[in-house]
């Protein structure tokens, strides 16, 4: 059987609704430990992503502004690249390879269902059977 981004995605996500504060959305960043998280609507549907990245942007321009602060959808960022759940896991790790993104935003018709990481697949890899992974070498 085929694993599936969606056997191994992260569903328990910290996401931001676009109008919080950006200065609350540092504050939950910091405290969970957390690089970044999705920028979502009330119906679950994805409008961007505000990353520790996006963050630095607010705090470096608040020193030339005496504004400090917004809300989060004028910091995010977009358009998002994100993963279907029904894609492979070989198909998922060619994306990872041919990024410099950590995680992968899932989403199903249009709604944030989870996210996948690079930990994930290389984390649903190793506790593969050795015959799956003899199998799916790189060439």
């Amino acid at each position: 059987m085929t694993r599936t981004v969606a056997d191994i995605m992260a569903t328990q996500l910290t996401t931001f609704p676009p109008d919080m504060n950006v200065n609350e959305a540092i504050r939950i960043l910091l405290s969970q430990r957390i690089s970044g998280a999705p920028v979502v609507n009330a119906d679950g549907t994805l409008l961007g992503v505000l990353s520790k990245k996006d963050c630095l942007k607010v705090v470096f321009s608040s020193r030339y502004h005496d504004d400090w602060g917004g809300p989060v959808r004028d910091f995010m960022s977009t358009p998002v690249e994100t993963l279907p759940p029904d894609m492979d896991l070989v198909s998922a790790a060619q994306y990872f390879i041919n990024s410099n993104y950590r995680r992968f935003p899932v989403l199903r018709d249009g709604k944030l269902v989870g996210q996948v990481s690079r930990y994930d697949i290389l984390k649903s890899v190793t506790e593969t059977p050795p015959s799956f992974r003899s199998s799916h070498r790189p060439r």
